[in-house]
């Protein structure tokens, strides 16, 4: 198995990690993006590392100093999306690890709109294609949540759970056997970026049901982010809360 990794943040540096000790021999190239824990282990190691400054460099990298027989790529909590070429130089395509439960909750800030909406939680490994989250799903876990749960537990939950999954399906991965499943495209959920902060809104003369005011407020709770919010005499206020179960 030929390895292109593109990794990023607390989960890419696990799962590189776990490839740089159990699959070493796999790894072509690792790409991250900037000079971090990722890039210091697979620079120690002998590993071919380098920074992703544009997919035209990647793909000058590949063509022009490693051989671009390349099997497989995985996207471990990559933050940019992929386009052709460079999409299309793994033989049997990326893997992206998707923190949701896909189809529920694709695209951005999938902690907070699991919450709101009440969704199936968990974390998925998928095929990318040229949509965003939307190719064939190869295997899923799925994570419990109550009312404790707010936007910061699921996020790490989903970071823990993404690693556990990764590890556990790479063996599959690597044979190029693997089946997949297609996504059911009416189902679930999309949400951009840009819909967060209005979303975040609460309307101090709106009617709302006690459970989804609720919903909505530990959706948001995240130590160090900005809450829900309000505006009174123009001035803006935030909310956070926390919940915990007494008996």
């Amino acid at each position: 198995m030929r390895l292109l990794l593109m990794a990023d943040g607390a989960v890419g540096a696990a799962i590189a990690s776990f490839l740089m000790k159990r699959h070493s021999d796999d790894l072509i190239l690792i790409i991250t993006t900037e000079i971090n824990d990722i890039y210091h282990e697979a620079y120690a190691k002998g590993i071919p590392v380098c920074l992703f400054d544009s997919e035209k460099k990647v793909l000058d990298r590949l063509y022009g100093d490693i051989d671009i027989d390349i099997d497989i790529g995985v996207l471990a909590w990559w933050p940019k999306i992929l386009k052709p070429p460079l999409l299309d130089v793994p033989r049997l395509g990326f893997v992206n690890t998707h923190p949701s439960l896909l189809p529920h909750n694709r695209g951005k800030h999938y902690n907070f709109w699991a919450i709101v909406e009440q969704a199936p939680f968990g974390v998925t490994l998928h095929c990318v294609d040229s949509g965003v989250d939307t190719g064939n799903i190869i295997t899923q876990s799925n994570i419990d949540y109550d009312w404790c749960d707010n936007g910061e537990t699921l996020y790490n939950k989903a970071q823990a759970e993404m690693v556990k999954l990764f590890c556990k399906t790479y063996p599959l991965l690597r044979t190029g056997l693997y089946e997949t499943k297609q996504q059911d495209a009416s189902a679930g959920s999309f949400h951009r970026a840009a819909e967060l902060e209005s979303a975040s809104k609460i309307d101090l003369d709106g009617n709302y049901r006690a459970r989804d005011l609720l919903n909505l407020l530990r959706a948001r709770t995240f130590e160090g982010h900005p809450g829900c919010w309000f505006e009174e005499a123009g001035k803006r206020y935030e909310i956070s809360i926390n919940i915990r179960k007494v008996n």
